[in-house]
């Protein structure tokens, strides 16, 4: 019986899942509700608060989803954006994987920001306390204190995420514009890791 309702609520989850994945291919995040998840997975509006806790829980919970692989490939893929490359060339790698995943996932990051922004619970996790958001902080603030031990590089490595998140940067983002924006990074990569600290 308790193997029954472990599969039946992995199942639910799934289905969960990807109803807000589809819908969000469809629709503007606005107007992806927890009610059409739940109508579209075929659950009960409860489901999925019991399963996510908020719409905001549900929206950080596909991005984790996808994110999932991606810090595999940079913890332990080949080079240059997983271990074997130097800092700098691993730090540009990551960015460039980092607008591209951004890019391809428009619609699903303008959600999670909608979410936030308009969420009901204040007891959730800020962003920065976000699993995802501090695997990508502490590989990227690695990278900067190994080639520059001598500057901030946890508070450099907040800096740099934060773009991600400024209107200008995901405006582009939801354009498509992800190789732009990962030039860009490549030339602040370079001032600061080879431009400095010699």
């Amino acid at each position: 019986m308790e193997r029954r309702e472990r599969a039946d609520a992995a199942r639910n989850r799934q289905a969960i899942l990807r109803a807000a994945e589809e819908l969000l291919r469809r629709h503007p995040p606005e107007q992806v509700s927890v009610e059409r998840v739940a109508a579209a997975a075929g659950v009960g509006k409860g489901t999925v608060f019991h399963r996510f806790r908020s719409r905001t829980g549900l929206m950080l919970e596909l991005m984790s989803e996808r994110a999932r692989d991606f810090e595999q490939a940079f913890t332990e893929g080949p080079p240059p954006l997983g271990p074997g490359a130097e800092p700098a060339v691993r730090l540009v790698a990551f960015f460039a994987s980092v607008a591209e995943l951004a890019a391809r996932n428009g619609n699903l990051l303008s959600a999670i920001e909608h979410a936030m922004v308009t969420r009901k619970s204040h007891g959730e996790q800020p962003r920065e306390a976000n699993p995802v958001y501090l695997a990508w902080h502490r590989h990227v603030s690695g990278l900067i204190a190994e080639e520059r031990p001598d500057v901030d590089a946890e508070q450099i490595a907040h800096m740099l995420l934060g773009t991600l998140h400024m209107e200008p940067i995901a405006t582009q983002l939801r354009a498509g514009e992800h190789e732009r924006l990962a030039a860009a990074f490549a030339d602040l990569v370079d001032g600061l890791l080879r431009g400095g600290g010699g």
